[in-house]
């Protein structure tokens, strides 16, 4: 028998597939290497692109948050304007109340009763005064009693004092000063 020797051949053939091994190997680092190069881009730039939004986001709630204070701001100043604006609607308002006020307290005063002190704290009028007698002081509490623009006379002292060589009654009186219906002011 003919003795054939297949060394060569298998050897070229071991050969061969290494090759082709290698070569598949080489590919497929490569391919390898092209999709975490790709995947990598992609992925820095979807990095890229939320950082640049967030960015932008910061930017817009930093001028968002300036917006807010100012906000703040100009409510409060608007709160302190509408106070002042109630104040001085107030003092506008009270204005001829404070006119008829004195006109109706030279009314109820009686002839012999001088105010040495008249002072307002609130709605409370608070009076100093001196009268020749008992009798004027009553006088006074009555009339205050019937005004429409006094209520609740109270009288707190009396004292007898002497003055210009006589003597006569000093008396501290407190009473609660009223705002009547515009139709009852008028007619007084």
């Amino acid at each position: 028998m003919a003795r054939i020797n297949l060394l060569p051949w298998r050897e070229q053939l071991r050969e061969e597939r290494k090759k082709r091994f290698l070569t598949a190997m080489a590919i497929s680092a490569m391919i390898g290497g092209a999709v975490i190069f790709t995947g990598d881009l992609m992925i820095r730039g979807s990095v890229d692109a939320q950082t640049s939004r967030n960015q932008y986001l910061n930017s817009h709630i930093t001028k968002l948050d300036k917006g807010i204070a100012e906000l703040k701001d100009l409510r409060k100043k608007r709160g302190q304007l509408l106070e002042r604006m109630k104040v001085i609607q107030g003092l506008q308002g009270n204005r001829p109340v404070s006119v008829r006020v004195f006109d109706q307290l030279v009314r109820v005063v009686p002839k012999g009763v001088y105010f040495k002190k008249v002072s307002l704290e609130g709605s409370t009028l608070k009076l100093v005064g001196i009268a020749e007698s008992n009798n004027q002081i009553s006088a006074l509490m009555r009339n205050f009693n019937s005004s429409d623009w006094f209520t609740d006379p109270n009288l707190t002292a009396v004292r007898k004092v002497k003055a210009n060589g006589e003597r006569q009654n000093e008396f501290d009186l407190t009473i609660q000063q009223t705002t009547p219906d515009s139709d009852e002011g008028d007619r007084s």
